[in-house]
């Protein structure tokens, strides 16, 4: 394998994510850093921060966009604590962080109207037992487990439950039907490659209308108020977060969204997603001991790539030490509660020449394990 190409990057890892590709600190504003973020400097660019993020995602008219605390974990649990409860909720959960979501609602929040629907790795819930008269709480592709939903059409337009939607690794990489979902989150460390401790929450009319409207009847932490006096704190839409974010970190999410606009936008970057999942399609058809976890093939994430492959657990493990000892892959384990495997990366910020490149490592490191 001397004389095969390496990737230029091995950078794999399904969080943090690779940085973008020609990515240098140098090219980072340095004008914010040591000042308050509660300037105008600061303020003004942690507003161009939202205002960027909704002009490239093309969010309907009215969907705020907020910085939050925390990371997509953050954003979500303020979703939770703030919004539910006013309606039954149905959770949708087919890999860990969906489980984690039904432990929060059913464990810490402890609702007594709620519909889990939960599947195994590799599987989705039956979307069509969905009741558009209940809240609803799902990931659109789940992380650990390489499986998205295929599209929006399950969830009704007439819905009278809001949709809360963790799309970290979704956003910017997939399409996702803006006006189908009420609170969106995401974190800038999954597909643009930013660094981590900060989440996006984005708002439609219908959930700041939730808010505005109900009161939850548990304590509500500072960090998780979104509300004051019964209306939203839009300064959190407009620049003015709740605790102090880092604004080095910021100027890093500035350079990837610049990215995406040099590149050819949201498109562009959804199409390189593809590209390498198409990469990791091809060479999974061509050798039948290696499979996607996913077992529908439309509900394939070309981020998130999980792989089972035919050996024993403890071979899967020495093919990825192989693969990071020869600096040809960096962090591909499956997820810990995942059932064992490897984890691709597939997002923007990986180049498809280095996915191509990635491909035949790992069939030379399942031929080092399995080959007597």
């Amino acid at each position: 394998m001397r004389d095969v190409i390496k990737p230029n990057n091995p950078n794999f890892s399904s969080g943090p994510c690779s940085k973008r590709p020609g990515y240098d600190l140098r090219n980072l504003r340095t004008d914010v850093l040591g000042r308050s973020h509660r300037s105008s400097l600061g303020k003004r660019v942690l507003e161009e921060a939202c205002t960027k993020t909704a002009d490239l995602l093309g969010l309907p008219e009215g969907y705020r966009v907020g910085i939050v605390p925390a990371s997509d974990t953050g954003a979500v649990e303020m979703a939770l604590w703030s919004m539910l409860g006013a309606r039954g909720v149905d959770i949708l959960a087919w890999e860990s962080f969906g489980s984690g979501w039904v432990t929060d609602v059913v464990k810490q929040l402890k609702l007594d109207d709620v519909r889990v629907m939960e599947t195994d790795y590799g599987l989705l819930p039956d979307l069509t037992q969905v009741d558009a008269n209940r809240d609803l709480v799902f990931t659109w592709n789940g992380t650990t487990s390489g499986v998205k939903v295929p599209n929006g059409d399950w969830i009704a337009d007439n819905r009278q439950g809001l949709t809360i939607c963790d799309a970290t690794s979704a956003v910017f990489a997939l399409d996702l039907p803006w006006e189908k979902l009420d609170v969106i989150t995401y974190s800038w460390q999954k597909v643009l490659g930013g660094e981590g401790a900060h989440g996006v929450l984005i708002l439609s009319p219908r959930a700041v209308e939730r808010l505005e409207s109900y009161t939850p009847p548990w304590p509500l932490p500072k960090i998780f108020r979104l509300t004051k006096g019964g209306k939203l704190i839009e300064g959190i839409f407009k620049g003015a977060t709740i605790n102090t974010p880092s604004m080095l970190c910021v100027a890093d999410y500035l350079d990837a969204l610049d990215w995406v606009v040099d590149i050819g936008g949201v498109q562009a970057a959804i199409q390189r997603s593809v590209s390498n999942l198409k990469v990791v399609r091809d060479y999974v058809n061509a050798n039948d001991w290696l499979h996607f976890l996913a077992q529908d093939p439309a509900t394939i994430s070309s981020t998130s790539i999980c792989l089972t492959i035919d050996t024993s657990p403890e071979n899967v493990k020495k093919m990825v030490g192989l693969l990071d000892q020869h600096d040809v892959a960096r962090d591909i384990g499956a997820y810990r509660d995942a059932p064992p495997g490897i984890r691709l990366w597939g997002g923007a910020t990986v180049e498809p020449s280095d996915m191509a490149a990635l491909m035949p490592w790992i069939g030379w490191a399942f031929e080092q394990v399995t080959v007597k």
